[in-house]
């Protein structure tokens, strides 16, 4: 079987790098440690959420 045969379907293959301080960053991580996630799935989430809710609206004008 090739190797991209192999490849699960959704698989993460894409990168966003942003420019925060090392404060916010710090303080992200910690409360995402706290509430016992991933700052990488928050974000996701948080993109996925953003996508919905502005695709539902720009499809409804």
């Amino acid at each position: 079987m090739a190797k991209a045969e192999k490849t699960k379907k959704g698989r993460k293959d894409a990168q966003l790098i942003i420019r925060i301080s090392k404060d916010e960053r710090d303080a992200f991580v910690d409360l995402c440690d706290a509430l016992d996630t991933s700052a990488a799935r928050e974000i996701r989430r948080f993109i996925r959420g953003f996508q919905k809710e502005h695709v539902t609206k720009s499809s409804d004008t």
